[in-house]
């Protein structure tokens, strides 16, 4: 919301991206208070901010969703963008929501991001159709591999000259600060991957609609966990390209998540495949019977899979992959989330900032965290059932 950021991206290289009339900002942010994003600006900013969601509705031929790109850390993102959220439940209740948030650090500079995180996780709880949690950690995690990788002079790794990894003398970036750019390019790497069915053409194409539909089984379990392959070209840097079947292995380790999670030791609800390039079906099927075994998915959904394939491949590279998986392994996230809320919620640390704005009680703290115990519970329950043998189900058979 802050003017003056705003007003240096419209200034900067990505300036053309926006259209200017389609922004709405204020001279202040909502200094990192979930309760001045979601009460103050939210109604504040409403009729605005329709007025500007109808027009660009009005322009789609087939409005398939709404993508929502929020931190959940600071105030604006998770105050403004939860009660967004709402807003667009209210005034179109049959397009789906997808949401892409960014959880905090545990080295976050925001101390009251427990509280701004959970107060959000209670509306992405109940307005939201898919979550895809990122974790701040984990995508300077795979920066600082790629780093490591180039400083290490392995052969065939090349840094591209005036790229987001190197600076304008041309010599390596030094790993002084967060580097925002090369994160925000995974992001953004990510989204570009889940909307290239609905941008080319491919042999079986997936809506975004179809995600939804065949990876949330239940409504509260729509936490979905992203990873990304080849990680490389995020950055500019030219590395050998991955053999195809490598690339299915790589989605699945812990090192391609985009939070930290090992979907491999936890339990599958379920998984799609978005594979493009010169791939074929034969190569999907494959490759999906390889790795079952090693994946532990519901009794009840052992054929959980959803896959799509997109002829035309990210540029500079022959194939990619974006596996989205439905699986246990968000729980430690929410936990970990949780004992850092409790913590400052205890000594009823930074309160009374929120407690100032109106409409805001504290109720809606206990709710909220009882809100995120809940959902923690239900992963619980599903964890609980991994050991159990998956039933034969016998084939009905048909009379003639």
């Amino acid at each position: 919301m802050e003017e003056g950021v705003v007003n240096e991206i419209l200034q900067g290289p990505l300036r053309d991206v926006f259209d200017s009339k389609q922004l709405i900002t204020d001279i202040s942010g909502s200094g990192n208070n979930w309760a001045v994003g979601h009460k103050v600006f939210g109604s504040l900013y409403q009729e605005q901010i329709l007025e500007k969601l109808r027009k660009s509705a009005e322009h789609c031929d087939c409005l398939q969703c709404f993508f929502i790109i929020h931190s959940m850390g600071g105030g604006t993102g998770s105050g403004l963008g939860t009660f967004l959220l709402k807003v667009l439940e209210d005034e179109f209740p049959e397009v789906y929501r997808f949401v892409t948030s960014i959880y905090p650090s545990g080295e976050d500079d925001v101390i009251t991001s427990p509280y701004n995180s959970i107060l959000a996780m209670k509306e992405l709880n109940e307005h939201a159709d898919c979550v895809l949690p990122i974790d701040n950690q984990s995508l300077f995690d795979i920066i600082s591999k790629i780093e490591l990788m180039m400083n290490s002079g392995k052969l065939g790794t090349v840094i591209k000259p005036k790229s987001l990894v190197t600076s304008s003398a041309g010599t390596s970036k030094k790993r002084q600060e967060k580097p925002f750019d090369k994160m925000n390019n995974i992001v953004g790497n990510l989204l570009l991957n889940l909307t290239s069915s609905a941008r080319f053409e491919g042999s079986l194409n997936m809506d975004l609609n179809e995600i939804s539909m065949n990876l949330v089984p239940f409504p509260q379990l729509h936490y979905l966990v992203s990873s990304l392959t080849p990680l490389y070209t995020l950055a500019d840097v030219n590395i050998p390209p991955r053999r195809l079947d490598q690339m299915f292995s790589d989605a699945f380790s812990k090192d391609h998540q985009l939070i930290r999670a090992d979907p491999k030791h936890s339990l599958y609800l379920a998984c799609a495949l978005m594979v493009r390039g010169n791939v074929q079906i034969s190569d999907l099927r494959r490759n999906i019977e390889r790795l079952k075994p090693s994946l532990q998915f519901v009794s009840w959904n052992q054929e959980g899979w959803k896959t799509s394939l997109c002829s035309v491949p990210p540029v500079g590279h022959t194939h990619s992959l974006l596996a989205l998986a439905n699986n246990t392994c968000v729980k430690p996230t929410f936990i970990e989330l949780r004992e850092r809320f409790m913590r400052l919620y205890k000594k009823k640390a930074h309160l009374h900032h929120y407690l100032q704005i109106e409409g805001m009680e504290e109720g809606c703290f206990t709710e909220a965290v009882s809100s995120l115990s809940a959902l923690i519970q239900e992963y619980n329950q599903l964890d609980a059932t991994k050991s159990l043998p998956v039933e034969d189900i016998p084939r009905l058979s048909v009379a003639v």
